[in-house]
């Protein structure tokens, strides 16, 4: 079963960027693939760059989105398999979500970003409230998939939950680049922080990228690429540049990793009854008491 991870510069306006990713789609399907990731917020520029209330107007309700009708059209044309991220409005609310459309056109359900960050160029937290829907996976012509969205594939616990859920596949759309209050190029930390919960959990990851250069008023971003594709062993198997527009494709026995999983015994081996205290927002205390005990006791 062939998966894609789309890689391309994103178009300022509307219409344009939802055609670009059509075509993107068309052709990652005449290639074969089944499963196609398009990158986050693919209907425009990264809007998230700044605070402004005028953006608040690109958000769609999720029954009446242009969006999610065309490409339900086309994933209904193609028989594909199509996550596809968009900016929600819920009422008085607003999310950065993502449906998924199954390969005969339907949408399988929806799943709202956990994470939200906040910081310069990554004004999210201003537009987006928290997703309410928990972390969700859902079964398509191709298998169970799972999904996150940017922010939320730096956190181990997404993919794990996802994992234990029985997804066969975790895929992650993303807009990230470059970090104007880091001095240093994050996409190695970036990839391999995916790449790792790939090989933990013995699941494939797809990580879907836009490129090129994006202004909102005063501000400007130089979005990373490298949209891979890992396998269950962490390794890339499928990559693009920097710069490049392009398809990351590979093909997947999806039978051949669950055994491999099995055996491995890396689920049948947890100790849930260790981990409660991943939950606490502070273990120092605890560490402390051990590290008393330590000086005191035997030693050991």
């Amino acid at each position: 079963m062939k998966v894609a991870a789309l890689q391309y510069a994103v178009p300022s306006s509307y219409e344009e960027a939802t055609a670009k990713a059509a075509s993107f789609v068309e052709k990652a399907a005449s290639m074969g693939a089944k499963l196609i990731l398009l990158p986050e917020l693919f209907e425009g520029h990264y809007f998230c760059q700044v605070e402004d209330y005028e953006n608040f107007k690109l958000a769609e309700e999720r029954a009446s989105s242009k969006t999610l009708a065309r490409f339900r059209e086309l994933a209904k044309r193609l028989g594909v398999v199509l996550p596809i991220s968009f900016f929600e409005r819920s009422g008085n609310v607003f999310y950065n979500s993502l449906v998924v459309i199954d390969a005969d056109g339907r949408e399988t359900g929806l799943y709202r970003k956990s994470h939200i960050p906040t910081g310069e160029c990554y004004e999210e937290k201003f537009y987006f409230t928290p997703g309410d829907t928990g972390f969700r996976t859902f079964d398509t012509a191709v298998g169970r998939i799972g999904c996150g969205i940017c922010w939320d594939q730096w956190f181990p616990e997404t993919s794990r939950i996802l994992a234990l859920k029985g997804a066969e596949i975790i895929l992650f759309p993303t807009a990230i680049g470059s970090e104007p209050v880091l001095d240093k190029d994050s996409m190695p930390h970036w990839r391999n922080a995916m790449a790792g919960q790939a090989a933990s959990n013995l699941v494939p990851i797809v990580a879907a990228n836009r490129i090129g250069i994006e202004k909102a008023g005063s501000s400007s971003m130089s979005f990373g690429g490298y949209s891979f594709i890992a396998d269950q062993h962490g390794e890339i198997v499928s990559s693009l540049s920097r710069s490049e527009e392009g398809i990351a494709i590979f093909d997947f026995d999806f039978g051949k990793i669950a055994e491999e999983r099995y055996s491995w015994g890396v689920f049948r081996d947890r100790r849930t009854d260790l981990y409660r205290g991943i939950l606490e927002k502070d273990l120092s205390s605890e560490i402390g008491e051990k590290d008393d005990g330590h000086k005191d006791g035997d030693g050991r």
